[in-house]
């Protein structure tokens, strides 16, 4: 369908208002919420972050493809909820404690949201009891921990152990990433997996739930 291409095409390109336009129109000609959701919307944010990946797009045209996204879920939302449509599953995310960045874990964020989630976002600052506090409270499928900062990665640690502590270790799956983190490292402290950016953290979550 038409319309549903040039949603995509609109979103892919940030364009905020002819997405919004074209998804009242697909409203209109009776096109149901979820089609518009999953093939257009998510078709599209699906597409930027296969670009992000290979470095063909980079965080300014992801984050105006995201507000496009966000516009056009305004819309949607409402329809979606009334047709009883689920998200894929569950993330609650956050920067660790001692750390104030948070472009990666916004941009983490939009890509889950993008790929179908519903996101709990705890912002910057974030100690280990309050990941687990809200781990307790949401029950997400996931848990995504961010540090920028070599000094606050040992927080992503403690967030581990106190997660066990609390007897709510097995009850999700602990994802790590940010510039100083790898492999290793997300292995070393148990966390279950690490994800290099923003694209592939969505991707690995679909996994997870899938």
């Amino acid at each position: 369908m038409e319309v549903i291409n040039e949603i995509s095409k609109a979103l892919q390109l940030g364009d905020l208002n002819t997405v919004q336009e074209k998804i009242k129109d697909g409203l209109k000609n009776g096109i149901n919420a979820e089609t518009l959701l999953n093939d257009g919307l998510l078709s599209g944010m699906n597409i930027i972050g296969e670009k992000f990946k290979r470095n063909e797009v980079f965080v300014p045209e992801v984050l105006i493809a995201a507000r496009a996204m966000n516009g056009g879920m305004e819309i949607l939302k409402p329809k979606l909820v009334e047709a009883g449509v689920q998200s894929l599953g569950k993330v609650v995310i956050g920067t660790v404690k001692g750390d104030l960045h948070d472009i990666g874990k916004n941009l983490v964020k939009m890509m889950m949201e993008g790929a179908g989630f519903e996101v709990v976002d705890l912002g910057t600052d974030v100690s280990a009891e309050d990941f687990v506090k809200a781990v307790d409270e949401y029950k997400p499928d996931i848990l995504g921990l961010s540090a920028l900062l070599t000094t606050t990665m040992p927080q992503m640690k403690e967030t581990i152990e106190v997660l066990k502590e609390s007897g709510l270790r097995d009850e999700v799956f602990v994802m790590v990433g940010g510039a100083p983190v790898t492999d290793n490292y997300a292995e070393e402290i148990g966390a279950d997996a690490y994800s290099k950016d923003a694209a592939t953290a969505a991707s690995d979550a679909k996994k997870v739930v899938l």
